[in-house]
């Protein structure tokens, strides 16, 4: 009976372990097709955008991330 129960609780535990130690996402410059627009942004803005592909640590883009 305890070894069931330790394996129902392992792939719980090990899946919290894993988002623990999960950073951030990365922001990016997108640009605009259609004027030039530029926007710092973590998720696509849709067709009309484009992605610069240098990924930041912060909102502003202006610090780079380090690729790891």
């Amino acid at each position: 009976m305890k070894t069931l129960r330790t394996a129902l609780l392992i792939p719980p535990l090990l899946a919290c372990c894993a988002l623990a130690c999960a950073g951030p996402a990365p922001w990016y410059w997108w640009v605009s097709k259609v004027d030039g627009a530029r926007v710092c942004s973590q998720t696509p803005l849709g067709p009309g955008w484009e992605q610069v592909k240098r990924p930041y640590q912060d909102s502003r883009c202006e610090k780079l991330a380090i690729a790891k």
